[in-house]
């Protein structure tokens, strides 16, 4: 892997990295962006999963984790493919701690468009967060549902 140029502590790295990925088919809804991803985004590849730095990052070191083979959703994945995504969280978490110095995570998936899913093609957020990047960061995902994160204060 190349090296990159000192930046800020915060700001968002890419990793310089080459290879053939994902094989785009008649099955796969075109365009889809992971199919295959940008190579310059992917830091890790496993036989089923690849993580890669966001294009749009919520946070600096913003990691999605995707499997190889193209599948919309979680349930659609095989028990192999979930394990795979399980397990590359540690990964994405070693490398975002290597590369900047969050205080806190958040990982998370949008299942279906109700959940506010955009692209089609199975992904897993870790998402590093820092001290003072919320005013109150109490609740975390649980504000996908404003009008019901707040359970702390009495009503």
């Amino acid at each position: 892997m190349a090296t990159s140029p000192k930046l800020p502590e915060h700001e968002h790295r890419e990793a310089d990295h080459t290879s053939t990925l994902v094989v785009a088919s008649p099955s796969v809804p075109s365009p889809c962006p992971f199919c295959p991803p940008p190579p310059a985004r992917i830091f890790h590849e496993s036989p089923l999963v690849l993580a890669l730095w966001d294009g749009f990052p919520v946070s600096s070191g913003h990691v999605l984790l995707i499997p190889r083979r193209h599948v919309e959703c979680w349930f659609d994945a095989s028990e192999e493919e979930q394990h795979a995504l399980a397990a590359a969280i540690a990964v994405a978490r070693a490398e975002i701690e290597k590369r900047h110095r969050p205080d806190g995570f958040n990982v998370g998936m949008n299942l279906g468009a109700a959940a506010g899913q955009t692209v089609a093609h199975l992904h897993l957020h870790v998402i590093p967060r820092y001290a003072g990047d919320s005013p109150d960061p109490r609740g975390g995902v649980r504000w996908v549902v404003p009008a019901r994160a707040d359970y702390w204060t009495e009503r």
